[in-house]
């Protein structure tokens, strides 16, 4: 597995690090700056394709249609790590016309849609629109799910760690 971060936040990439040496302590966790402004975190397992449902060799997660596991959907206990895991590197809290909103996006629909149903889980029901840019770099759907009501609560539930909340 190999997870790319932005080096603006480096308590996120500790954070990646501390996790993925906790699940697997036998396993060697490695990082590799790429440039001046992501990193590469990396370690191999062959339980990785039985807990996440996909397989290494068969492309990109956007190309294996990448879901949340059913057992993670399963439980509340795992629901919360697991929707603020894919808002820390998906998403971000930000505030528009004064007022705190959280924004999910991704271009695996399926991805976009488990979610909305985990929010949903957690008593969360967030805003969902799509559309496709019209640019030369970009030509994929985008999947956004956005939430300006309970906001507070949201994060007060949730705990993202990457909480650099900007103007719209």
């Amino acid at each position: 597995m190999r997870i790319t971060c932005d080096t603006r936040y480096p308590y996120l990439a500790a954070k990646i690090k501390r996790s993925l040496q906790k699940a697997f302590p036998n396993n060697k966790v490695s990082t590799v700056i790429r440039k001046e402004k992501c990193e590469d975190i990396s370690c191999f397992s062959n339980r990785f394709e039985t807990l996440l449902g996909w397989k290494a060799k068969c492309g990109s997660k956007f190309i294996q249609r990448a879901r949340v596991p059913k057992w993670v959907l399963s439980r509340k206990v795992y629901i919360i790590p697991c929707v603020r895991g894919l808002l820390e590197t998906d998403g971000s809290v930000y505030l528009d016309r004064g007022y705190k909103a959280v924004f999910f996006t991704s271009i695996i629909p399926e991805l976009a849609d488990d979610f909305y149903e985990m929010s949903l889980r957690l008593g969360f029901d967030f805003n969902r629109y799509d559309f496709l840019p019209k640019t030369k770099y970009n030509s994929k759907r985008r999947y956004n799910l956005r939430l300006s009501k309970n906001v507070d609560k949201f994060l007060e539930i949730v705990k993202p760690e990457k909480m650099n909340i900007k103007n719209a």
